[in-house]
């Protein structure tokens, strides 16, 4: 079973950029941004980390997690914890509550989502220790967001195409309405980018990201 009911028996295949010229500057924007980031945004990460232990003490300031990448290659991708400690034990339990399509976990009103939790996720500051699988070549500033294996098994051969590329920060999907979107809509759009990705796209969606992430009502 697909995690798209749409069936993509026949389709046309993606074309991915994959040009010296594009990877290049593509990567040295991903080491020279995320460089920046985690410098000049340090100081948040202290205080991020300081109200993460103040509201649930048990538990670490980082969440790490399998996810699939470039060709399904599988990394630990890394995030500021949102959830209190036991969050993975309780996600069975809420399955039936599940508000996202597909095979992707989403709920507005999720119990597991400490106080600052719903901050940092409303204003995807969460996602800001993804800098460092940027400057490890795991992740690029933008690309599809990687997927749960979990996730992966239920593709189709059509929606396996988002993983010919390294995952990102962002992408078509942060900035057009993110958990709002079906997830069929959402894999549009990330082969959309794939088909379409060069450098003047790319900062593009950086800017755009940056406008529309800060207090997004769209983000749970």
């Amino acid at each position: 079973m697909s995690g798209n009911s749409t069936s993509h028996v026949s389709f046309e295949v993606v074309n991915v950029n994959d040009s010296v010229a594009y990877l290049f500057i593509k990567r040295l924007m991903d080491i020279v941004g995320a460089t920046l980031g985690i410098i000049c945004l340090s100081p948040i990460f202290v205080l991020i980390a300081l109200l993460i232990k103040l509201d649930d003490f048990q538990g670490p300031v980082l969440f790490s997690q399998i996810r699939v990448g470039k060709n399904g290659r599988d990394f630990k991708m890394y995030k500021f914890r949102s959830m209190v400690s036991n969050a993975e034990e309780l996600k069975e339990k809420l399955m039936i509550k599940n508000e996202a399509t597909g095979p992707v976990f989403k709920m507005r009103e999720d119990p597991r989502i400490t106080k600052i939790g719903k901050f940092i996720r409303r204003t995807s500051i969460d996602e800001l220790p993804q800098l460092i699988n940027v400057l490890k070549g795991e992740m690029s500033l933008v690309g599809p967001r990687p997927p749960l294996p979990l996730e992966v098994d239920l593709y189709n051969s059509y929606q396996k195409q988002r993983l010919q590329v390294t995952p990102g920060l962002t992408c078509y999907w942060q900035v057009s309405g993110r958990s709002n979107l079906s997830f069929s809509e959402w894999i549009e759009l990330d082969l959309k980018y794939i088909n379409n990705r060069d450098i003047l796209l790319d900062i593009k969606l950086i800017f755009k990201t940056i406008f529309v992430l800060f207090g997004s009502k769209d983000a749970f």
